[in-house]
């Protein structure tokens, strides 16, 4: 009995190891964006000072859709109803400290990022609502902050989702988002 215990463990467990196949290449690939930018390379910096610098302050993890010669803004992305800003799992920001958004404080923690945007202007959410696909679970009583900007053009097409973090001014990061032709820049505060 013992013997053909055994031999079904092991064809079971044969079985599902084979089962197991690895993903394929995603069409958008998840990328990340830093501040400060040089943040994950912090390790390769000798001089100690510097390293701490380098400690990274906001991280966000994103998916980078293609263009693809689709009409984007106005087109995929419906003005005035909730975007993911990105494609797949919700784009969500890290703040390892406190920070200011559109006037509120913002404890140090994993947000999702929500975007509305419309022709003119686009309104960026932070929401407690993490870890889902997309914006299908958003809600807006999860939101913790918001603050609206004026959209900008691009003088190049962006292909790719693209997000970068960059100091704009003395405590003040900027979460610049461009795609297609479209640029929009947050504002966020640190503490």
């Amino acid at each position: 009995m013992k013997k053909l215990l055994f031999i079904i463990a092991v064809v079971l467990t044969g079985t599902t190891v084979n089962a197991q196949e690895f993903a394929k290449m995603d069409k958008s690939p998840m990328d990340r964006a830093y501040y400060p930018e040089n943040a994950p390379k912090r390790a390769f910096e000798k001089d100690e000072a510097k390293q701490a610098a380098m400690e990274p302050q906001i991280r966000v993890t994103y998916s980078r859709p293609a263009k693809k010669g689709r009409d984007i803004f106005g087109g995929l992305l419906k003005f005035g109803e909730a975007w993911r800003v990105g494609a797949n799992e919700s784009t969500e920001i890290l703040f390892l400290n406190d920070v200011t958004v559109g006037g509120k404080t913002v404890k140090a923690g994993r947000y999702s990022i929500i975007i509305i945007p419309t022709a003119n202007e686009w309104t960026l959410k932070l929401n407690t609502g993490l870890d889902g696909w997309g914006n299908y679970g958003y809600d807006a009583s999860k939101d913790v902050a918001s603050v609206s900007v004026a959209v900008t053009e691009s003088d190049t097409e962006i292909e790719n989702l693209s997000i970068a973090l960059y100091e704009a001014s003395k405590n003040t990061v900027h979460l610049k988002i461009g795609w297609d032709t479209t640029v929009v820049e947050f504002p966020i505060t640190l503490k």
